[in-house]
């Protein structure tokens, strides 16, 4: 016997390391060192920080994988899995610098991968990091077979004076919603489960299927909508912050969606007050709400519900920053402002006894 007989080609490893070898290169940033397929990744810290800060964030793409499995579509959850991890590093005011990525799988089918890490790379290229390694598992018996699963790294930097966590932030502050691209990548055990069953617990009928074409979502088929990755906010921010924005705080709304992620930019004795017309519902929530007969406090609770991040800024600022991101092709809302409080969300759909 050898390795092969067991499920494990590494022939094919090898070939698959030197068909992504290019696609790494396009990230390069001047401070990598040495190149794809050394034990280790090397990054030089950038010059001109008096007190620099290493940031680092971890995430995966969750079951949404699973989507792009049925679709056999793999070009957009390596954004995904970017984004998720870049847009956390940002909140507090640092740019990411470099990301690696875990990857194990059945057993290695080199197309399937490699689109995967085409669009980690794209990622890495939207959020100006470098994609300075990672790992390749083959794992045969542990997952099925076309299964594979991702978890993502990221290290960014920020000035000890411009760290942001919450000691800036001020009653009266505004709140400013940065538009998300459906989805994301939380919530998709839920999503599953309605696009299987509908609000059908009974299983009286088969559910939807990812090429249905519902109404509501103006032609475009469920996996399609759904497919669309995460929003990298990380070069829009990070240039307002450059061109010299008062961000006082920052929140990426992810799993628990705004009731958890809004408070957590905040000091202890603040919250946040939303207006939820201040933004438009997105078709693709309203879909999941009436197909799943979902409460709309329940919605909240799982989903971004189309606002993906969330920017604290004063008062007078608030112009300056929706023209600023309208500029930069992301719609900006003024969504609330900061009261007192214990670190809640003020104004979302209570949820019924």
């Amino acid at each position: 016997m050898d390795y092969r007989d067991a499920g494990v080609d590494i022939k094919a490893g090898r070939m698959f390391v030197s068909n992504i070898k290019q696609m790494v290169a396009a990230t390069a940033r001047p401070e990598v060192l040495g190149d794809l397929g050394g034990f280790n990744g090397l990054f030089q810290l950038p010059s001109g920080y008096q007190e620099p800060i290493l940031v680092s964030g971890t995430d995966g793409v969750g079951t949404k994988l699973k989507l792009a499995q049925a679709m056999n579509r793999h070009n957009t959850v390596g954004i995904d899995l970017v984004a998720m991890c870049v847009n956390d590093v940002l909140t507090c005011g640092a740019e990411p610098l470099f990301f690696l990525d875990y990857l194990a799988t059945s057993q290695l089918q080199s197309h399937q991968l490699e689109e995967v890490i085409a669009g980690i790379a794209q990622g890495c290229q939207l959020a100006g990091c470098a994609l300075l390694g990672g790992e390749t598992a083959e794992m045969p018996g542990f997952y099925q077979p076309d299964e594979y699963d991702l978890a993502g790294f990221c290290v960014g930097i920020v000035e000890k004076q411009a760290l942001l966590n919450g000691t800036k932030v001020n009653l009266g502050d505004a709140v400013i919603g940065l538009t998300s691209q459906g989805v994301h990548s939380n919530g998709f055990s839920l999503v599953r489960k309605i696009v299987a069953e509908g609000a059908n617990p009974a299983r009286e009928y088969p559910g939807w299927d990812w090429h249905d074409h519902p109404p509501l979502l103006g032609g475009t088929s469920l996996g399609d909508t759904l497919l669309a990755p995460t929003q990298i906010y990380v070069k829009p921010v990070l240039s307002a912050l450059r061109s010299g924005l008062d961000i006082h705080g920052m929140a990426h709304i992810t799993g628990g969606g705004l009731p958890e992620n809004g408070p957590r930019c905040l000091q202890g004795d603040q919250s946040l007050s939303l207006k939820l017309e201040q933004w438009p519902t997105q078709p693709i929530f309203e879909w999941l709400a009436q197909a799943g007969n979902v409460s709309s406090a329940d919605m909240f609770d799982t989903f971004n519900m189309g606002i993906g991040f969330i920017l604290i800024v004063p008062p007078v600022q608030i112009q300056q920053a929706l023209a600023w991101f309208t500029q930069q092709d992301i719609s900006a809302y003024e969504i609330g402002k900061v009261v007192a409080g214990n670190q809640t969300v003020i104004g979302l759909p209570e949820r019924e006894e």
